[in-house]
């Protein structure tokens, strides 16, 4: 057994904006640090944030150093153009929408490339956590919006006739491909699969002050020139069953050349069996109740809301749930 294959869990770093709070705390029992807390990253590569091992022989290394040291044996043969770049293909994180964020988009990888010094673009879904009554997201736009009319609102500060309305309850997906105008608004947590970037053009801010007394940056002319206008009132992503058997059940629930996100749900002492056969890592994040990863070693126990990265070259593992429980189960297709 090589001592370096195992499912890692990870110490979150964490992230103060000024639409953060403590519900990460108050709702899903997070340890946090004084004041606002807007994001955990709790899978980072990211140059910015990166996540340190909490666990086994690798503790206390930060991701893109395992990656450095593991390699393929980390993310597997499909994430070789990754691989290559020096990136980890993904990045999870939690958001804690205490009030609502800005109006942004996110470039794809072509227009980074070329804008952004060689970044990634960044497309993401959204699982929601957490909803109050009456919680909605920004998610596309209203019919008959022209990037005319949208810098025409812009202009006159009132952006919101262009913006659709996506109302969301706990257990939504929403996939936000990279030209999607979006905003998570308040009274929602979310965990969030993306792209390995940062890379975030804001559009509007709801004429607000920062925390400094001015005005956000914003980004209108970038934004514009990477906004799918075609995205017109769009809704939730329908959940399609993958399997059903012996108190398991598996919905995919996101689906791109980036990644896959499948929903499991799990009764009572039920199980999944998978295996990691190097040409893909897998992500498995628990969302409710209490389970365990078994492998080839002692069992990686998770309780929500957590999250485990299982290497490409682990081999043979078993998810199971000592309580009615669901997962997130991410993966990079074939």
């Amino acid at each position: 057994m090589n001592e370096k294959i195992y499912p890692l869990t990870f110490e979150p770093v964490f992230r103060d904006y000024i639409w953060g709070g403590r519900n990460l705390e108050t709702k899903l029992g997070r340890a946090l640090p004084a004041g606002k807390v807007a994001e955990s990253w709790d899978i980072s590569g990211h140059p910015s944030s990166p996540t340190k091992a909490d666990n086994g022989p690798l503790a206390g290394q930060t991701l893109p150093e395992l990656l450095d040291l593991l390699a393929t044996k980390l993310v597997g043969t499909r994430s070789q153009p990754m691989l290559e770049r020096g990136k980890f293909p993904l990045l999870v994180k939690l958001l804690d929408a205490n009030k609502r964020l800005s109006v942004q988009v996110h470039p794809d990888d072509a227009y980074a490339a070329k804008h952004e010094n060689g970044e990634l673009g960044k497309t993401e879904m959204w699982y929601v956590l957490h909803a109050e009554p009456g919680a909605y997201l920004i998610y596309g736009l209203t019919k008959g919006v022209t990037p005319e009319s949208f810098r025409r609102a812009l202009e006159a500060g009132h952006l919101e006739r262009c913006l659709h309305q996506l109302p969301v309850k706990a257990g939504d997906a929403v996939f936000i491909p990279s030209g999607s105008v979006h905003a998570i608004m308040d009274g929602i947590l979310i965990a969030e699969i993306q792209q390995n970037s940062d890379t975030t053009y804001r559009v509007y801010d709801w004429n607000r002050l920062g925390a400094d007394g001015q005005p956000r940056p914003l980004h209108v002319d970038k934004a514009l020139d990477v906004i799918n206008f075609d995205l017109v009132e769009p809704g939730p992503f329908p959940p399609q069953l993958v399997e059903e058997r012996n108190g398991l059940r598996r919905e995919l629930i996101t689906a791109s050349p980036y990644f896959n996100v499948e929903k499991v749900t799990f009764a009572q002492n039920s199980a999944f069996e998978g295996l990691c056969d190097g040409s893909t890592f897998e992500i498995w994040g628990i969302i409710s109740g209490r389970g365990s990863i078994g492998w080839s070693g002692e069992p990686v126990e998770l309780e929500a809301v957590r999250f485990a990265l299982l290497p490409a070259a682990l081999g043979n593992f078993k998810i199971e749930a000592a309580i009615p429980a669901t997962f997130l189960r991410v993966y990079v297709p074939g």
